[in-house]
């Protein structure tokens, strides 16, 4: 009954494209919107401690836009989006196996005053997507760091040190897809990646949305 009123309300209070104010489809992003987003080439971002590093496309202005309203203006309908757009992106790799989805998580403080996890929405959607499992209990994010973007490379490795922790426990017979919004520098997931493997655990691939293009 809700999803019949919920989705009256939006046919007769047409929705507007959060990127463009488009109301032609009454949904969160356009298709328009969405097919202006680019992929990267399917291929290695970079390599970080032997782990594989996969970007799926640039910060460009809509990406950007999508990120920032799921991150910090409570669009949570856009996780879908950012999903999708890493899912078709992961398609094109010649990856096939099962994972354990791991999103990078906030510290406890953070979240409570954002109230969720901007990448366990999108790891939800992308695990609806790909048939994967998340996880959500192996990493927790133990120091309250500041924000990377503010940081020089230095400080960046100093800001993530003893960052993150890893409850073995928590940890599913698969292999683990780390995933994060931005990969600027690497440092969140390398800080990750050097927990992770000092409690025995390697076999790590890592995926980002987008990288900066400068």
């Amino acid at each position: 009954m809700n999803f019949f009123f919920r989705n009256l309300l939006d046919w007769i209070y047409k929705r507007r494209c959060y990127c463009c104010s488009s109301s032609k489809e009454s949904l969160p992003l356009c298709t328009k919107c969405y097919n202006e987003l680019d992929f990267n080439p399917p291929m290695v971002d970079r390599i970080i401690s032997g782990v594989n590093i996969y970007v799926a496309g640039s910060y460009d202005k809509i990406m950007q836009k999508i990120i920032r309203g799921i991150k910090y203006h409570n669009q949570k309908e856009l996780a879908y989006y950012q999903a999708k757009f890493m899912y078709e992106y992961f398609k094109m790799l010649d990856i096939n196996k099962q994972f354990q989805v791991v999103p990078v998580p906030l510290h406890k403080n953070r979240q409570k005053k954002r109230r969720y996890n901007h990448m366990e929405l999108v790891a939800k959607e992308f695990c609806e997507m790909t048939g994967f499992i998340p996880n959500f209990e192996l990493i927790k994010r133990i120091k309250n760091t500041k924000p990377q973007y503010k940081l020089s490379k230095v400080e960046r490795i100093k800001n993530l040190s003893n960052a993150f922790s890893v409850d073995k426990s928590k940890l599913l017979d698969y292999p683990i897809l780390l995933i994060d919004d931005i990969c600027t520098s690497g440092t969140t997931f390398e800080s990750i990646i050097h927990e992770l493997q000092n409690n025995n655990i390697n076999d790590i691939v890592c995926f980002a949305t987008t990288s900066p293009t400068n």
